[in-house]
């Protein structure tokens, strides 16, 4: 079984740098820096990638899986596959390169949902909700593997606010069944044997929007086992020892928060159909200081020295206030995931440094932190993605390049064989070719082409991961706390908190999605009559 290790160079809040380590029995070993990110999937598949996309991307090293997505099947089909690393078998990933982690809901889903029961809790799959126990979920990780596994919880989806008699229960339902997931199994460790082949557990931090809730399921973590517990769990010492660190997931707090702040201002903090996508209607500043009383009452009962994890940022603002002010360690990668979807192409850096941005200046006095390629003004515009990196083809060091297959594209380094002739033709190592322009993914969006988005979603990570890298060589540095400090207040004054440009792209492309399928030429004639006055060239 394969162990993992996390050490922490420094463990003062804001200047938290870390290296979480992966050592398989094969001798393979993967290396997470932090902070850092984690690539959602769906269906364990990172939405628009294949899995050579996937392996080409250096971005991408974790993965979470959702596994509520696979249950409408019983037992689910992944389940079905053997061998030492069943979970990556299944869904394309290299042991010796990816990561993979397993929770039973997908954490950016805030979808009401049927009451968790006192032995089980409700999850979403195509055919419906799906009754999931203790026992189930345990009976899943134990058969496919993963390499860290979220601990089911009893995180409420019905409509908030909640009494204190159900947060009670939330509280004592994850502590039981955090209890049955850490329990030896019958088939692995038993008193005296190696913990190894115990699963890597991460734990939902309970409680809501109580402070003193939060605070009661941290020092339970940290209590000292007795009676049955204690015999169940030999030779752990506390709940705490088997667990590798702390997960925060911020769309039920979201809710919790907004219906509180709807009570005590008269108006709702966030707007129900931005809960998915982690977007807010008031300053993100706001919001950031809702959540750290919350993480910090979570976090303070409990040792420095676990790994914490974010879900459902909305924006690299809030990233950087979280490491700032709690020191988060690892951080989703969904919104800028999304931002893919809606045609934006990520552009910003950290730290911003001392040369000229060529990036939009908005009426706000602060620049996008991208580029809505749906947008005409891109229609005749050649440059690269990103013009905060440089591409691959022009840069002196590819370490100032943006990686992606967008920017920095590679020449195959074998030709495809169509006949014995072609098996003489000459092959060259691999050349890094001319960047995609915006005009190019601009005309690839309009015209419905699939591989604009996976250009789009390779950019995004690679830009998402190169931001991450930034904050650790700042937070590496002998002043790095106050550096930080220093270049995250720059980065807030440079670049848009609100991310307009995310606005104003859901907007063109929903324009451009309704113009697909029946009637689209019809419908496109008549907007160029109405923009230009009956001057456009007819459509054929």
């Amino acid at each position: 079984m394969h162990s993992i290790s996390f050490n922490l160079a420094s463990t003062s809040p804001g200047t938290r740098v870390g290296t979480l380590t992966l050592v398989r029995p094969e001798g393979q070993t993967i290396t997470i820096h932090t902070p850092g990110l984690i690539t959602s999937t769906s269906r364990g598949v990172v939405p628009h990638l294949s899995r050579d996309h996937c392996q080409s991307t250096e971005a991408i090293r974790w993965a979470n899986i959702p596994f509520e997505t696979f249950l409408e099947q019983s037992p689910p089909i992944p389940t079905y596959q053997t061998g030492p690393h069943p979970l990556h078998k299944f869904l394309g990933y290299e042991p010796s390169r990816n990561l993979l982690s397993m929770s039973i809901r997908d954490p950016h889903d805030g979808r009401e949902m049927p009451p968790n029961g006192q032995n089980h809790i409700s999850a979403y799959c195509v055919r419906g909700v799906r009754k999931v126990t203790s026992s189930d979920w345990r009976s899943h990780v134990e058969k496919c593997k993963p390499d860290i596994v979220f601990a089911m919880s009893d995180i409420p989806f019905t409509p908030p606010p909640y009494s204190q008699k159900r947060i009670t229960k939330s509280l004592e339902r994850s502590a039981a069944w955090l209890v049955d997931m850490l329990r030896p199994s019958d088939s692995g460790t038993h008193e005296g044997e190696d913990l190894a082949s115990q699963p890597n557990v991460m734990v939902h931090m309970a409680g809501g929007a109580s402070i003193a809730a939060r605070k009661a399921f941290a020092e339970t973590l940290d209590e000292a086992l007795y009676a049955k517990e204690a015999e169940v769990l030999k030779p752990l010492k506390h709940l705490n020892d088997g667990i590798l660190g702390y997960v925060f997931d911020l769309i039920p707090l979201r809710l919790s928060l907004k219906t509180e702040n709807t009570i005590l201002d008269g108006a709702p903090a966030v707007e129900d159909d931005d809960l998915d996508q982690g977007n807010t209607t008031r300053p993100v500043r706001a919001l950031i200081a809702d959540f750290i009383p919350l993480l910090e009452a979570s976090l303070a009962p409990l040792p420095q020295s676990k790994l914490r994890s974010v879900n459902s940022t909305s924006c690299p603002h809030e990233v950087l206030q979280f490491i700032r002010d709690i020191g988060i360690d690892l951080f989703d990668a969904r919104w800028a995931q999304r931002a893919a979807d809606i045609g934006v192409a990520l552009d910003f850096k950290f730290p911003l440094g001392e040369e000229p941005l060529d990036t939009l200046q908005q009426a706000h006095g602060k620049r996008d932190i991208g580029h809505n390629l749906y947008d005409t003004r891109y229609a005749h515009d050649f440059s690269r993605l990103a013009s905060c990196f440089l591409d691959g083809a022009s840069a002196p060091d590819l370490a100032k390049a943006c990686a992606c297959a967008a920017c920095s594209p590679s020449a195959p380094t074998s030709h495809i064989s169509h006949s014995y002739i072609d098996s003489f033709a000459e092959v060259k190592g691999s050349t890094i070719l001319p960047p995609y322009s915006r005009a190019y993914l601009h005309h690839l969006l309009h015209t419905h082409e699939m591989s604009s988005h996976t250009l789009l979603v390779m950019h995004n990570i690679t830009v998402l991961d190169a931001f991450f890298a930034g904050i650790r060589s700042v937070l590496s540095q002998d002043n790095g706390k106050e550096r930080f400090v220093t270049e995250v207040a720059r980065f807030e004054k440079e670049y848009d908190e609100k991310l307009t440009v995310f606005d104003q792209a859901r907007v063109l492309w929903a324009e451009v999605e309704r113009a697909r399928g029946k009637g689209r030429l019809a419908r496109e004639k008549a907007k160029q009559n109405e923009t230009t006055l009956g001057t456009a060239v007819e459509l054929e």
